[in-house]
């Protein structure tokens, strides 16, 4: 196999049979901090971000990192250092992004349940914008920042009703989606926020799924958008941004998303087009930036026969690599040293108790017990969606850096797991 050949992930190659990420040799990796690990590549993580920042040469624009697609806080050092602002959805990812170095000034709030100690933390802390999701968070919000004595920053998230063409459970601009106020509704939901005391309008927003590998779903969004931005200050609102959100997808498994910075360069003549071309922008791209700067190292523990299937059994399961469990997702499985060893297939499995515990399906692998596999495309929707189910320390995390690598997140044990337990008297 090639280097070529590895998808998507540009620092991750051979080195005649040994693996790399960018400099460093990853069976060295996996024996000195043990498996599972994820290794991210700084380097990949720069370069996607880069894409996005030739896309908005010469604009008003703000990028902020979706940072559920993958939380550690060295993933979020690397994107504030960079100048990102960040897209939260919860109190936790806040306080992630204090501790990572950056500023209320730097987040924006979305999410269709936030609590009041949530919003009132925000408004501490001088959040950039709210993205509120529905004309009753309007009325909890105004009346929080009342209590504070401020005027909380918001933007409407709007649905659109486009189809983004992605799996289900990652759509999120369909009428039947719970996310964002209806499009029909918008204009009236408008005029509440700017009646509201508590409240100052400053923005548009609208996301409408991830894991987006056309360019027409954006398209047509970004119309419908525009549409509504000329009714909402034709009703005397002025907005001083749009958002346009993230959700453009990743190469797993073959699939050709737009590069970055040429979908940014056709949604920017639309917008120009139309008039908009220099207001502030604001967009919130996550999988894209992290999904295919990482990977997940295992070790091979068993090669099981079967009566239909082979089995290959890995230390990693479904509580590390959620997706292919969650979403029947696919990620390309590569041996980490190549061997003269005879390829099979295999059904490749992690320990835990379920059937559903399966990381992929019918793959040809060189592989014997005591050898070491990559998981690829495992930056994003792995890590932060890891769990401790059958009481499994979640794994530990490393970030590459050309030659060196650094130890950002220690491996739980058992102990750790039980830290904030108690036993019954």
């Amino acid at each position: 196999m090639s280097a070529a050949s590895l998808p998507g992930q540009p620092q991750v190659h051979y080195r005649g049979n040994e693996l790399f990420v960018e400099d460093v040799r990853l069976a060295d990796v996996a024996r000195e901090h043990g498996t599972p690990l994820f290794v991210y590549s700084k380097a990949s993580m720069l370069a996607a971000l880069g894409a996005y920042q030739r896309g908005f040469a010469g604009r008003k624009a703000k990028i902020c990192y979706a940072m559920k697609a993958n939380s550690s806080l060295a993933v979020l050092q690397v994107f504030a250092r960079a100048g990102c602002g960040f897209d939260i959805v919860s109190g936790g990812e806040l306080e992630r992004v204090l501790a990572a170095g950056g500023k209320g000034e730097d987040i924006i709030f979305s999410g269709v349940g936030k609590t009041r100690a949530e919003m009132r933390r925000a408004l501490e802390i001088g959040i950039r914008c709210f993205n509120v999701e529905s004309e009753s968070e309007l009325e909890v919000l105004s009346a929080v920042a009342q209590e504070l004595g401020k005027r909380a920053p918001v933007s409407l998230r709007v649905n659109p009703d486009v189809d983004p063409k992605t799996h289900p459970y990652i759509s999120t601009g369909l009428k039947g989606n719970k996310f964002g106020i209806a499009h029909k509704d918008a204009v009236r939901a408008y005029r509440r926020a700017a009646e509201l005391p508590g409240l100052k309008v400053v923005g548009i927003d609208c996301h409408i799924g991830s894991q987006i590998t056309f360019m027409s779903p954006y398209l047509d969004a970004m119309d419908r958008v525009l549409d509504l931005v000329e009714s909402v200050e034709k009703a005397g609102i002025a907005l001083e941004h749009i958002d346009f959100g993230g959700g453009l997808g990743i190469n797993y498994s073959g699939e050709q998303p737009p590069d970055a910075g040429v979908l940014w360069q056709q949604l920017l003549t639309k917008l120009d087009a139309r008039g908009y071309g220099q207001r502030q922008l604001m967009i919130e791209p996550g999988r894209s930036l992290v999904g295919n700067a990482g990977l997940c190292l295992a070790e091979v523990l068993y090669l099981k026969p079967g009566e239909q299937k082979n089995f290959c059994i890995i230390d990693a399961a479904m509580n590390d690599l959620p997706r292919p469990a969650m979403y029947e997702a696919f990620h390309a499985i590569v041996p980490v040293t190549r061997t003269t060893v005879a390829p099979a297939t295999f059904d490749v499995v992690g320990p835990v108790c379920e059937s559903g515990d399966w990381i992929g399906r019918d793959r040809k692998l060189a592989v014997e017990p005591g050898e070491y596999l990559a998981v690829l495309s495992a930056g994003a929707y792995c890590m932060s969606m890891a769990s401790n189910y059958n009481t499994r320390g979640r794994a530990a995390e490393v970030l590459v850096d050309g030659s060196q690598v650094h130890l950002v997140r220690e491996r739980e044990d058992a102990q750790v797991q039980m830290r904030g337990e108690r036993l019954l008297p």
